[in-house]
């Protein structure tokens, strides 16, 4: 069984710091969103290394934009 994925084809990999830039979240905050299940999981990439896949970060961006809309 395969699993399914939804990023896009040619998804750009972001590593911490470039997502603390994009969301305005300090790394505790990311970290904290991560362990209550508010702010998405990275992807192993490496070893030891992880990234989040730009596509994931602009959703849940976007998901939180439309919860202003209210």
């Amino acid at each position: 069984m395969t699993a399914q994925t939804n990023y896009a084809p040619l998804d750009r990999m972001l590593r911490r710091p470039e997502v603390e830039q994009v969301t305005g979240m300090a790394r505790t905050t990311i970290y904290d969103g991560m362990a209550a299940g508010t702010f998405p999981k990275p992807v192993k990439i490496g070893a030891r290394a992880v990234a989040w896949p730009e596509s994931v970060i602009r959703n849940w961006i976007a998901e939180r934009m439309e919860g202003r809309k209210a």
